[in-house]
């Protein structure tokens, strides 16, 4: 473990029914915003708000035989407890170095970097967005 991952503290969290646990041994390295409408109706709200994270730091601590995947797209596979459908992890097929862990699966108020807006284009119409965080049309750089 390098000195940058000592200086944050553990990332815990966990699905909705408490089957499936897990922790990130780093700390969020970005937060963003998707408005883009597969992240809407995945998780039945305006935006999904995803932490990125090290994926050598993730570890399931329970509840793996529970966990089920799905391809949404050629580029990302998305992972959820099979027993209570929380969205936990997205990852990219692209880059196995990071992954989109939901935020809204992390328990407490982990530090973490101000948020991006990405696929703005495909936001809700009847969502406004109304903070200061710099918006892409696309996946933020």
């Amino acid at each position: 473990m390098n000195s940058m991952k000592l200086e944050h503290e553990m990332l815990k969290g966990r699905c909705e029914c408490g089957t499936v646990k897990f922790e990130v041994e780093s700390g969020i390295q970005a937060l963003s915003h998707c408005h883009c409408s597969m992240c809407r109706r995945l998780h039945g709200a305006a935006f999904a708000t995803f932490a990125t994270v090290d994926s050598c730091a993730f570890r399931i601590l329970s509840g793996e035989l529970q966990l089920a995947r799905y391809r949404s797209s050629a580029d990302v596979v998305r992972t959820f407890c099979s027993e209570c459908g929380s969205t936990l992890i997205a990852d990219a097929v692209e880059d196995e170095s990071v992954r989109y862990v939901s935020m809204g699966a992390l328990e407490g108020d982990p530090p973490h970097p101000p948020a991006v807006h990405e696929f703005v284009t495909s936001k809700a119409h009847w969502y406004e967005i109304r903070d200061d965080g710099p918006q892409y049309e696309k996946s933020s750089p």
